[in-house]
């Protein structure tokens, strides 16, 4: 697993290295003083890739430990982004505490532990039932409904959905045995360079809008280039995978989806609420929803479809 894992990193941060140069070049013909803001939004974007990259390659060698306290982090702040944006009141104090303090670290201890009976239910049930209890108790009827169903919304999408990727260490495949690390790997690479090479094809050949009122920039184009180069990248990835080349271009073509309509998903939201991004934690890409929103998505179904037809 180590050596897969290995060649995996080395190639991701050689194609990063690429990324920097063609970034430093383009930089310094068109941008030497900082004049072209797409210019340097992309040397931006490439210098978080190089941080994130590194994160996340330190967990993957911390093992199942590492993976489940870097997502929960991640959730913590998804969470927090998300929160700022909705209509919460002084009422649900309590419940804001519950789902940050309790929700999110128990969530996380029992993927950790490999409790799938407890954790695939505990945030669509027990939360969904006791935390709008919490906000009745202290009798602020205003706009109550839109206040419960947009803290549930947030945990869904910040913590249960985010909590599918570490998920998929605990998954117990014959012949696979300890490598659920490379499963997260191939979730991560395959709807991230989907995203990427989304924006690549849609502003070499775009020409359609597919969603003009939600994402102006997403086009047909990109989007049929980005998730087709994204279904092929996912079946040449087969070898970390338990997959056959054919089911790792399903299963990549399948989660490149979701990630493209996770990310509009998210860019209703956010139109919703007048703003651009998340956040601006991450230099050159919002916050960490707008990194996370695609992964989010897809983690759940790619989970359940590994779960179903290879546990």
């Amino acid at each position: 697993m180590i050596s897969d894992l290995a060649v995996l990193l080395v190639g991701i941060m050689a194609l990063l290295g690429v990324a920097t140069a063609i970034g430093m070049v383009l930089e310094k013909k068109y941008s030497p003083n900082g004049e072209n803001d797409a210019i340097e939004n992309l040397t931006a974007r490439i210098r978080a890739w190089w941080g994130m990259v590194i994160l996340i390659s330190l967990a993957f060698l911390a093992g199942r430990t590492g993976v489940v306290i870097l997502f929960a982090l991640c959730s913590f702040a998804a969470l927090r982004e998300f929160i700022t944006l909705t209509n919460a009141r002084r009422a649900d104090h309590w419940t804001l505490v519950l789902g940050f303090f309790v929700v999110i670290p128990l969530q996380y201890w029992l993927i950790w532990a490999g409790e799938y009976g407890i954790y695939s239910i505990f945030i669509p049930v027990y939360c969904f039932l006791f935390a709008p209890i919490l906000s009745a108790l202290r009798g602020e009827t205003h706009d109550f409904l839109i206040r419960v169903a947009e803290v549930q919304w947030a945990s869904m999408i910040c913590v249960f959905c985010a909590s599918h990727v570490p998920a998929l260490i605990t998954l117990d495949i014959a012949g696979y045995e300890g490598r659920g690390v490379l499963l997260i790997a191939f979730l991560i690479v395959v709807v991230q360079l989907s995203d990427v090479l989304q924006y690549v094809w849609g502003k070499l050949l775009g020409r359609h809008k597919i969603a003009p009122r939600l994402s102006p920039s997403k086009t047909v184009e990109g989007f049929v280039g980005g998730v087709v180069s994204a279904t092929v990248i996912g079946a040449s990835l087969y070898w970390i995978t338990p997959f056959t080349p054919v089911q790792a271009g399903m299963m990549a073509f399948v989660i490149a989806l979701m990630g493209f309509f996770g990310g509009l998903v998210m860019s209703a939201i956010k139109r919703d609420r007048g703003v651009k991004d998340w956040g601006h934690t991450i230099a050159g890409h919002g916050g960490f929803i707008d990194r996370l929103d695609s992964v989010v998505f897809s983690a759940p179904i790619f989970f359940h479809l590994t779960r179903y037809w290879w546990t």
